[in-house]
């Protein structure tokens, strides 16, 4: 718990202090506290997905008040640990690609030789925690009748425990697909970032981390966060969301508002779009971190 707290507080800043002081070993400290920062997010964010597919150990009480009945190191699991892994290569794969596409001299070289390496291994990664859903953890399935518009009520249903979670998979063939894009995409990834493709690269590395998603949600589909303590309580699609009224103000604010945010982000995006080499660093570093 330490170490997230760690990486939550000194990975904002260290991008502002990093250079802050010339001095080699003021860098090195620095550079080490933003690998630490960002390794444990990416991590944590896999596990918890990991662990969403095992069951999360609560239950609802009959005051509706959720109650925990695990501990935190529970959560590190060896399964969990496997999808943590997986997420901390797809989101370096991510930043490789980007390095290349954006920077150059040794900084672009090691960015290639990373993201040419990483693809496959994040392919095995992703097979072997597929092979672990399917052949050795349980789903979940709901087996009374699901009341759509019903008020919101997590114990108002009933939940058994079934073979696996590719019950979807076996109505519909082509979610396969997903499966497939989740392996291939990586590869294809690395291939792209080898022969210098970097651009195409960054935009499937893109593409497989939203296939890689996409494809956690339509296998938990319906549900969002499994019990482990009681299958009754596991949280689905529809005993996790807000009302109407909420759900159309919600609806309303955000096609005002999502234009705005897409527009700053795309014209900032566009005003540092430049290769940065290291002559350019070097003119500027006053003025650069």
């Amino acid at each position: 718990m330490l170490l997230v707290l760690f990486a939550l507080f000194f990975r904002p800043i260290g991008f502002e202090y990093r250079s802050k002081k010339d001095s080699a070993q003021w860098r090195s400290n620095w550079d080490y506290a933003l690998s630490i920062g960002s390794f444990v997010p990416a991590l944590v964010f896999g596990v918890a997905f990991g662990n969403l597919f095992l069951g999360v150990p609560f239950y609802f009480d009959e005051l509706a008040r959720p109650i925990y009945t695990g501990s935190f190191w529970a959560l590190l699991n060896p399964f969990a640990l496997v999808c943590g892994l997986a997420s901390v290569v797809m989101l370096a794969i991510q930043g490789a690609t980007w390095l290349q596409m954006r920077a150059g001299g040794d900084v672009q070289a090691r960015a290639q030789q990373m993201a040419t390496r990483l693809g496959p291994e994040l392919a095995v990664l992703m097979t072997v925690a597929g092979a672990w859903l399917y052949f050795g953890i349980s789903g979940y399935e709901i087996t009374s009748t699901v009341i759509a518009d019903a008020p919101s009520n997590p114990l108002n249903k009933t939940v058994m425990a079934t073979d696996n979670w590719f019950g979807h998979y076996a109505e519909y063939p082509l979610l396969w697909l997903l499966a497939a894009g989740a392996v291939g995409l990586p590869v294809v990834t690395s291939l792209m970032a080898k022969v210098g493709r970097s651009g195409v690269a960054f935009t499937l590395s893109s593409l497989s981390i939203a296939v890689i998603i996409l494809m956690t949600g339509v296998t938990l589909f319906p549900f969002i966060m499994p019990s482990s303590s009681n299958l009754a309580s596991a949280l689905t699609v529809w005993d996790a969301t807000s009302s109407a009224l909420t759900l159309e103000i919600m609806v309303w604010v955000a096609f005002v508002f999502v234009p705005i945010i897409l527009s700053y982000t795309l014209w900032g995006y566009y005003k540092m779009w430049r290769r940065i080499e290291p002559e350019f660093i070097e003119q500027n570093s006053v003025s650069n971190y």
